[in-house]
């Protein structure tokens, strides 16, 4: 009697999903410690406990991994950030929470700080000239819900794209020195912050 083949498992989302998942934190792990050039996929590999050929099966290549990592963090801060703005019951509050988060991930982002410190030509491209001009309009919009209940959707846009120029300059600043004009961990000086240059330019278009 021919033995009967087994069905095959079905195809599960949430494996996929997951072996995604630590693939990216496997990257961002191995680039806080050695820098994304001398970062591999048998390294990422091994962080994530996976073979090389399931990495190449998800994602194809370094590059591409890369690529999905990007796309995976911004989507987590910004996810993070809106959950945070939708507690907020004002503006000006939710301004205040979206900056001080968005300067909190990215202070305590390793894998950007090492970036930052040893291969800034890497990071660059993507906040400067056209492609921080992409970097810019993507991130607006993607903070856009956190002020739409107080502003009209194209404002809401544009104060997210605004909040984050503001950010990264105080954040660059910051690095820079400690002498920095805004404290972006600071409630208060952040607070005077967005009462100066951000809520004169939105409060004639604030709803209600």
């Amino acid at each position: 009697m021919m033995p009967v083949a087994a069905p095959p498992r079905p195809w599960a989302p949430e494996r996929e999903a997951d072996v995604r998942t630590r693939s990216v934190d496997a990257l961002l792990a191995c680039i806080a410690r050695h820098g994304l050039s001398k970062t591999t996929l048998d390294d990422v590999a091994r962080e994530a406990g996976c073979a090389r050929a399931t990495l190449y099966r998800h994602f194809g290549g370094k590059r591409p991994l890369v690529a999905g990592a990007v796309v995976a963090e911004g989507e987590r801060v910004a996810a993070t950030l809106r959950e945070e703005a939708a507690e907020q019951d004002s503006l000006e509050d939710a301004v205040v929470t979206v900056m001080m988060g968005a300067a909190r991930e990215l202070a305590g982002h390793d894998a950007l700080r090492f970036l930052l410190a040893h291969e800034a030509e890497l990071v660059l491209p993507f906040v400067t000239f056209d492609g921080g001009d992409k970097f810019l309009s993507h991130a607006g919009r993607a903070l856009a819900p956190c002020f739409e209940r107080f502003l009209p959707a194209d404002n809401a846009a544009t104060a997210g794209e605004w909040v984050v120029r503001l950010t990264l300059a105080y954040a660059y600043a910051h690095a820079c020195s400690a002498d920095a004009p805004v404290d972006l961990a600071d409630d208060t000086s952040v607070r005077t912050l967005v009462r100066q240059f951000v809520l004169p330019g939105f409060l004639t278009t604030e709803k209600g």
